[in-house]
């Protein structure tokens, strides 16, 4: 039988609790968190998509991962959006509309 000592028990629980906290915050980046980031190749503004749980660059078409609530803003860590991500890219449209 496996015995978990008081520090080890309390460990486990903050973990689940943290990650509990995380999954309930969505991406868990602040609303002027995002206003500040920019994309590392443009510098031009980054929009987060709460779907993929990731920032994209609309300009040039790459979404940024968010892990853990931390953006992934390293150029070998975007993804470059293809045909398949028509949803991504209708959600940009919808925002820019509705920003006019």
């Amino acid at each position: 039988m496996l015995e978990w000592s008081s520090q080890d028990l309390n460990h486990y629980k903050m973990v689940r609790i943290s990650k509990a906290l995380l999954k309930e915050a969505g991406t868990g980046l602040s609303k002027t968190l995002s206003e500040i980031l920019v994309c590392p190749l443009t510098k031009q503004p980054l929009r987060v998509c709460e779907e993929t749980n990731s920032l994209i660059s609309d300009s040039i078409g790459v979404s940024f991962p968010i892990k853990d609530g931390i953006p992934s803003l390293v150029p070998k860590d975007g993804k470059i959006l293809g045909v398949n991500d028509d949803q991504i890219k209708s959600d940009a449209a919808d925002a820019a509309m509705n920003k006019e």
